[in-house]
């Protein structure tokens, strides 16, 4: 038996096509507006891309670790490039679920897998402070969960970020980016 090759009419593969073009055009327009290109360097201001993170940025900047740190230098690991922004693209996804649902809580608190990075970056940071004169030593994160220790932020609670909810810093001062919806489509939509 004969095979018979399969051939897609002019119009299917017409069909086909434009399909494709809106949905990866519609697909990079999203990241556009996303300003998803923005998460791949260190600048805190990327962090305020949504609104939700004026206060955590204001606060952040104005306390002890704005000088000499970026948003990056505590929430992200720091093992390897893989690993940082394996969990830059999967953080920022859950992120993006929670603000497109509306489940963003009042006052946002770091899931179990960021609190170890956060530890954990602690501890890179100040190992020095942590082994010479605490003596400590390094502790986990996961040693905290079960009653072995606390994790840095049980005794340095507003270090980070101060007291934050969406009502403590009504009058934060903000770089909050320019719009990127182009000025000819702002007329057309206030028609």
């Amino acid at each position: 038996m004969k095979k018979v090759p399969i051939t897609l009419s002019y119009r299917l593969k017409l069909f086909l096509v434009v399909s494709a073009g809106f949905i990866f055009g519609g697909g990079f327009l999203f990241l556009y507006l996303l300003r998803a290109h923005t998460y791949l360097g260190d600048d805190p201001s990327a962090c305020v891309n949504c609104h939700l993170m004026g206060a955590y940025y204001d606060t952040w900047a104005h306390g002890s670790h704005g000088r000499n740190t970026t948003c990056n230098d505590c929430h992200v690991p720091h093992e390897n490039m893989f690993r940082k922004y394996l969990f830059k693209a999967m953080d920022g996804t859950r992120h993006t679920a929670v603000f497109l649902t509306n489940t963003e809580p009042q006052v946002i608190q770091a899931i179990p897998q960021s609190s170890e990075v956060i530890m954990n970056n602690c501890i890179r940071c100040h190992t020095q402070l942590n082994t010479e004169f605490v003596k400590d030593g390094r502790l986990s994160y996961m040693q905290t969960q079960v009653g072995e220790g606390k994790a840095c932020w049980d005794c340095h609670k507003e270090v980070g970020h101060g007291k934050v909810s969406l009502s403590t810093t009504p009058n934060a001062l903000v770089p909050y980016p320019e719009s990127p919806v182009p000025q000819w489509l702002k007329k057309i939509m206030k028609k």
